[in-house]
């Protein structure tokens, strides 16, 4: 997928009974899982690279290829089921009992679902956009809408307007970033993993499968929610409006909140410093506000 040497050197296997799962291993200490978030072409590497090196000098970090993005072996399924079940199967094989965990947009949405299933399991939770629910916005936002474009007729077009979509400046949609998206985003099977969630048939069945469903969904149940958390946003964000924080920072027991200026969806990327010293000083500080 890459020849970024940096790639290579931390990129390991493990054996599942769901398939191989791929992930990247930098750093000791505390373990620190980084699940990454959907959209043509992402990979955990590319969400975290950029700050892999600095969370390497404070924890174990574990970047976790979901299935069905073209990294990990591909499984059956849906792939945000998928994603999640990938999670303990991950944790389980590396025999981690606890961890703290970073999720990006889908990532974070994972993640809140694994704390709510298994509380036992997450020390700390640091969450990039996507979490919650349009209060005052429409939703789906801008950048879904953009993604379902792309989903619909992949053309390179469509893929720089969506990516557009995720930043606030533009500067950084490179060509380099373009080509690297477009390559593994046309890929069949990551074209067709990509379908079962953003295609407009799909999307439609899933929000009358959320309908008629006699299970609450995730963002209600954000009260069982028992370990800290940081909700992380951009301000600027035209996936996932920031009027979307405010259901979670009112329902999650121990969540706060912190709002980046000139930043679109990529948090992690786009505001790259401070993000990673508000989530540092999140993750080392000591005892929580209950």
């Amino acid at each position: 997928m890459t020849t970024d040497t940096s790639y290579r050197a931390t990129l390991r296997e493990l054996a599942t009974d769901g398939g191989v799962l791929r992930y990247h291993e930098a750093g000791e200490g505390p373990p620190l899982l980084l699940l990454h978030g959907s959209g043509p072409g992402v990979t955990g590497w590319r969400n975290y690279r950029g700050n892999l090196g600095f969370f390497a000098e404070h924890f174990r970090c574990l970047i976790l290829e979901f299935p069905g993005f073209g990294v990990s072996d591909p499984a059956d399924g849906p792939p945000m089921v998928t994603a999640q079940q990938s999670v303990e199967r991950f944790l389980d094989g590396l025999g981690l009992d606890r961890v703290h965990i970073i999720g990006n947009s889908m990532g974070g949405i994972v993640a809140t679902r694994f704390a709510i299933a298994h509380p036992e399991r997450v020390e700390k939770l640091v969450t990039i956009g996507g979490v919650g629910k349009n209060i005052f916005s429409p939703g789906p936002g801008e950048g879904i809408r953009l993604l379902m474009d792309f989903t619909e007729n992949p053309t390179r077009e469509a893929l720089v307007r969506w990516l557009l979509s995720m930043v606030h400046d533009p500067a950084l949609v490179t060509e380099e970033l373009i080509e690297e998206r477009w390559t593994q985003a046309t890929d069949p099977a990551t074209l067709a993993g990509a379908r079962q969630m953003y295609g407009r048939a799909a999307f439609a069945g899933q929000a009358a499968a959320a309908a008629a469903s006699d299970t609450a969904p995730y963002w209600a149940q954000l009260h069982k929610v028992q370990a800290p958390t940081l909700l992380t946003w951009g301000r600027d964000d035209r996936v996932s409006p920031v009027d979307m924080a405010l259901l979670p920072m009112r329902t999650l027991p121990r969540g706060e909140l912190h709002v980046f200026p000139d930043c679109g969806h990529w948090v992690m990327i786009e505001q790259k410093a401070a993000f990673e010293s508000a989530v540092l000083a999140f993750l080392t500080r000591e005892g929580s506000a209950r």
